[in-house]
């Protein structure tokens, strides 16, 4: 490849923006000779649309009320940028550790460090050096609980990434944890108490996420997934534990709402969340849900009923 030619682009289905294709054998040292190294590029090996799945520090604070206090708001913020920072470190540390794997896969050989548009070498410092920053952004609470929930986030990922990922059923709990401490998170960032009923929705929620996820890359791979842990399941047996966690927590967030928080915008909202639970069950049956966050970013009737939901209990818990 000449200094004035460019890599062959292509459409990644997920992002549906414009990419380069690696092109074989010495396509990464060659993509960096014609280009450089782009900021948008490593901007984008930080994934900044999984950030979304951060929202969740602002679950507990926003249920206790706080939220629209300065200390709250100030609080909850540090936690959410705390935790994309730790979160970007590890996935380029990860991309960085998995590059040639990703290269083998339909669809995460779009990442830039696949593609080659990040060096290898360049994900490894910039990904270190995310993950030393996160705890000490999360110290800026004035609470030294932060840093350790955070600290606690990055051994339970980095727990998954060598190990925990290759342990059928207990990999699927490891990453469901990782959405639990985050939602954890934003309690300790503003210092209000942690309810039971609180961690049950939110662990059976991540757990039905997780199933379906894992369900939806089964589906997917036709057998020939990179994932190697996929061979362990069935997608009988992802259905029937994204069933049960989601039966579970309907049950637990009607008798959260109509006898703990007892009022007529809680009851309301019963509606909207079990919309919301049916339809993701709907999606990953249909073959959708590798990527959870995208459905809240792209499909339409979810956006619809999560909103319907924010609306409902805004009112419940600020107005009412």
């Amino acid at each position: 490849m000449g200094s004035g030619d460019r890599a062959p682009a292509d459409r990644d289905p997920v992002n549906e923006e414009a990419v380069s294709v690696r092109p074989p054998e010495d396509a990464p040292a060659a993509v960096r000779a014609a280009r450089g190294v782009s900021p948008m590029a490593l901007l984008r090996a930080c994934r900044p649309r999984q950030w979304l799945k951060n929202a969740l520090v602002f679950a507990a604070p926003a249920a206790a009320g706080v939220l629209v206090t300065a200390q709250g708001a100030v609080g909850a913020l540090i936690a959410f940028v705390a935790f994309c920072v730790a979160a970007s470190g590890v996935y380029l540390l990860n991309d960085a550790a998995d590059v040639e794997a990703d290269r083998r896969h339909p669809r995460k050989r779009h990442r830039p460090i696949a593609v080659g548009l990040v060096p290898v070498r360049l994900a490894w410092i910039a990904g270190a050096v995310l993950v030393a920053l996160a705890p000490a952004l999360a110290a800026l609470s004035g609470d030294w609980r932060l840093p350790a929930v955070v600290a606690g986030y990055l051994a339970l990922t980095f727990s998954y990434t060598y190990w925990l990922k290759h342990q059928p059923v207990v990999d699927l709990v490891a990453v469901a944890g990782c959405h639990v401490i985050r939602a954890f998170a934003g309690a300790v960032a503003v210092d209000v108490p942690v309810t039971s009923w609180f961690l049950v929705v939110v662990s059976l929620g991540s757990l039905q996420l997780v199933a379906g996820k894992r369900e939806a890359e089964l589906r997917a791979s036709g057998g020939g997934s990179t994932r190697a842990i996929l061979a362990a399941y069935t997608p009988g047996y992802l259905a029937g534990v994204r069933m049960m966690s989601s039966g579970a927590m309907i049950v637990t967030y009607c008798l959260w709402a109509l006898n703990e928080r007892p009022g007529l915008f809680y009851g309301v909202s019963i509606v909207p969340f079990v919309l919301i639970v049916l339809r993701h069950n709907l999606l990953v049956d249909q073959g959708v849900g590798e990527e959870p966050e995208e459905l809240a970013l792209r499909d339409r009737p979810t956006q619809v009923f999560v909103a319907l939901l924010l609306v409902s209990l805004i009112i419940g818990i600020y107005l009412a």
